[in-house]
């Protein structure tokens, strides 16, 4: 026998944490690249094309995000303080006293920014349009806006004594192209209008002290209203428009415009018997039971606003039943396919139309008459005059065409849709657009968030495409944009916005606005004082070629002034906000270039009367003191963000 094997090592069987059963076999694995190449040639394709796709897009979105985060504006950084409730109060008024209590407490300073004034009515934005069809001649159509101007410090500590329990008012205004403190309003179910209040007494009749220089500048603009309201009075009274060389009159709806037109005017300047006379007239002469047909937007801002302002300065009934009267004679021009109002109306037969030559209306036209329809609708209670001007904002909104928020200068009335695109300006047919989107959100207390958007978007739209500056002087100015082509003009219309962006930036919007409204308050100045005349022009064209010549240039057919506001109510609000003296002196400057140049034995010349009472008004707050827009009758109501020039 064989003995058994001898076995010479040991056998072991180990197992691993995983329960992976090892064994002293070669552990075969294979490599990524092994795997890798046994793919098909088209798998592997696939697959790297799906990854250079993947990387691509990864690229794409780390360069937009990065993008955004460099290109925040101030207005989006302000925006999202805005919403998480830091953005600390813009431009605090001196003093700060609280506001008196009652449904009809009065609001403080002229000027103080408002806070939520919720309506009884909810306030729609507002347009203008100046559409020809039995008009006024060309040179007597306002298609800018207006000018405000504001009150320096120095002068706060001469001029305005105000009493311990008083409240400084810093009301802000709208005017015919261009807005509030909270406005306590009856409850939004209350069916019933406003209760009208006791007529007050004219401005003359609330002392003011006032610096010995100061009064006698505000005597020196109530002469110069005298002056033209003498020759109106004596050749053209109850009628439209006076001609001044000619002494004699002209018509253009047959309303007597001048006159109502005029009437907060005198009011403010305390003209008592001057202002008894020509209520007189409205109450026994005017009527709107008559087969004409006026312009919407024009007879909008001069007559129903005209009527509006004087019932919240005086708190007269028969201002508020003439408005009531006229806006329901105006409602039909509203009834169109698109809700686009027509620009013209026959208040008597209850007709309306577009112009003879076209369906289009202005841009600026139809969205510069939502102010004093709100209004209207606030006070009557009757929400039909709100809501139609409050739908064109709504379709304008949402409206395609618009370039980063500046819009063109025509809408059609059958479409609703924007026409002749390309063109963008601030200037006519355009300016007030702009202007009103800030002072409707401002009336409908801050609450409309598509009209602050629009507005915030426009500034930035008008920063990026249309600001440049001069060569010689390096003037701030605001040009137009004609398919893609940049154009060195700029309307005297234009100078309505220094004084809105710094409303806005009162209002406590971005504080960045208030420097450039600075650059080109200088550039409106520079506008008259390059001029031989002390005058501006109609339309300036800007030097952008180095560094030698005049910034300012005109053409031959420019050669005019019409004697518009838009200056000097900049000049008012950033006098009223920076308590800078040499605004007062620029506003004060072009009065006496007015009288040195435009007047004659009658009125002054190169202007329709219709016209004239809004520069008079700009020059008056210009050169008055902070309070001059609070003598209002206490009971008045508080929503009146306009106190008079908001409308005329």
């Amino acid at each position: 026998m064989y003995p058994p094997p001898r076995k010479d090592f040991i056998a072991l069987t180990l197992s691993d944490p995983h329960s992976h059963t090892y064994n002293n076999g070669k552990h075969r694995r294979q490599s990524c690249w092994r795997k890798w190449k046994q793919l098909s040639r088209l798998q592997r394709s696939l697959i790297l094309f799906l990854l250079a796709l993947m990387l691509v897009f990864a690229l794409l979105s780390f360069s937009s995000v990065a993008e955004q985060r460099r290109g925040r504006s101030d207005t989006e950084d302000w925006l999202e303080l805005r919403d998480r409730g830091l953005v600390p109060p813009v431009l605090k008024p001196a003093e700060s006293r609280g506001p008196a209590a009652g449904p009809h407490a009065e609001p403080a300073d002229p000027m103080e920014p408002r806070g939520p004034n919720i309506p009884a009515l909810a306030r729609p934005p507002t347009k203008r349009k100046p559409f020809p069809n039995k008009r006024a001649p060309p040179n007597s159509r306002k298609e800018g806006n207006a000018s405000d101007t504001v009150s320096d410090a120095k002068q706060n500590q001469e001029v305005v004594r105000e009493e311990a329990g008083e409240e400084e008012e810093d009301e802000e205004k709208v005017i015919s192209r261009r807005g509030a403190e909270p406005a306590t309003e009856p409850p939004s179910n209350q069916k019933e209008a406003v209760e009208p209040q006791a007529p007050a007494e004219p401005a003359a009749s609330v002392h003011q002290q006032v610096s010995p220089g100061a009064a006698e500048r505000l005597e020196a603009v109530r002469d110069a209203f005298r002056h033209a309201w003498k020759a109106y009075r004596e050749y053209a009274w109850g009628h439209d428009e006076l001609k001044p060389i000619s002494k004699s009159f002209s018509e253009w709806f047959g309303l007597g415009l001048t006159l109502i037109d005029s009437l907060d005017t005198m009011w403010i300047m305390g003209l008592k018997e001057e202002f008894a006379e020509a209520r007189s007239w409205v109450e026994k002469e005017l009527s709107f039971d008559k087969n004409v047909e006026v312009n919407l937007f024009e007879t909008t801002i001069r007559i129903l606003g005209g009527l509006l302002s004087c019932y919240h300065l005086t708190g007269d009934q028969l201002f508020l039943d003439k408005a009531k009267d006229l806006g329901s004679r105006l409602m039909p021009a509203f009834k169109t396919p698109s809700k686009i109002p027509f620009s013209d109306v026959n208040i008597g037969k209850g007709t309306a139309h577009p112009p003879r030559w076209t369906s289009d209306s202005t841009v600026a036209e139809v969205t510069s008459i939502q102010l004093e329809f709100r209004e209207l609708s606030h006070l009557t209670q009757d929400p039909q005059y709100q809501d139609a001007v409050n739908e064109v904002m709504r379709l304008v909104h949402k409206l395609p065409g618009k370039h980063d928020g500046l819009v063109p200068m025509f809408i059609n009335t059958n479409s609703g849709q924007f026409s002749h695109k390309g063109v963008f300006t601030l200037g006519a047919r355009a300016d007030s657009y702009y202007e009103y989107l800030l002072k409707q959100w401002i009336q409908g207390g801050k609450t409309e968030d598509e009209l602050l958007e629009d507005y915030l978007q426009a500034v930035e739209g008008v920063k990026k495409h249309l600001v440049r500056q001069t060569g010689p002087g390096r003037l701030t100015f605001i040009g137009e944009l004609s398919h893609n082509r940049f154009n060195p003009k700029m309307d005297h219309l234009v100078c309505f916005l220094p004084g809105t962006l710094a409303l806005g930036v009162h209002s406590g919007l971005p504080p960045d606005h208030m420097d450039l409204a600075q650059q080109l308050m200088e550039t409106c100045h520079q506008m008259y004082r390059q001029m031989e005349t002390g005058l501006s022009p109609e339309i300036a064209h800007f030097n952008m070629q180095g560094s030698e010549g005049q910034d300012v240039s005109v053409k031959p057919a420019d050669r005019h002034n019409l004697l518009r506001p838009e200056t000097v109510e900049s000049l008012f609000y950033m006098y009223r906000f920076t308590k800078e003296a040499k605004y007062r002196d620029w506003g004060w400057d072009i009065l006496q270039s007015f009288n040195a140049f435009t007047k004659v034995p009658t009125s002054r010349t190169l202007i329709y009367s219709c016209c004239s009472d809004s520069l008079m008004m700009m020059i008056m707050l210009n050169q008055g003191s902070p309070n001059l827009l609070s003598r209002r009758p206490k009971s008045s109501s508080q929503t009146d963000l306009k106190a008079k020039t908001v409308y005329f």
